[in-house]
């Protein structure tokens, strides 16, 4: 089941009410259409256009990270939260590296020896550990995954406050 459609990063930029209420509104309930952009500018009062346009924007200017399902773990294919211990001056690095892989949903910094941790997924087992392999090649870093041995389903969407 789709959870959760647009992952937001955190931004200082000012946002216009289309770019607010695309933020808030959809953090769960994205449509599952043929045409999610199309009823979403329904709901909105806009067009489809504009809804494309607007998340794309939000995208290059880094207020959005991704926008697309999130799927209760295991019940496609396969995944596994990561870590790795990034020395400082290549943290930046590493992590636009990790982030090109599409089977990344999303990467974040930590304050631990385990500095940058990402979720990464795949269409069955064999490929998460190629993808965490070629991760590990590329980076010259050890890829510690990390499965999950129990679900706990945490909603992670909240209401935005804008100032």
């Amino acid at each position: 089941m789709a959870d959760s459609a647009i992952m937001q990063t955190a931004s200082t930029m000012p946002l216009d009410p289309l770019e607010q209420s695309l933020l808030n509104d959809f953090q769960q309930g994205f449509p599952l259409s043929p045409t999610p952009f199309a009823e979403m500018a329904a709901r909105l009062g806009v067009s489809e256009e504009q809804v494309i346009t607007t998340l794309e924007r939000l995208q290059q200017r880094g207020a959005v990270s991704r926008v697309g399902p999130v799927f209760r773990t295991h019940s496609i294919g396969a995944s596994t939260l990561a870590a790795m211990c990034v020395p400082e001056t290549r943290l930046e690095e590493v992590a636009e590296l990790v982030n090109r892989f599409d089977a990344v949903n999303h990467n974040y910094e930590r304050e631990h020896r385990l500095n940058l941790w990402f979720v990464a997924t795949a269409p069955d087992e064999a490929h998460l550990q190629q993808v965490l392999a070629e991760i590990e090649e590329r980076t010259g870093i050890e890829v510690i995954a990390l499965p999950m041995v129990e679900d706990y389903h945490i909603d992670l969407g909240f209401d935005l406050q804008w100032t």
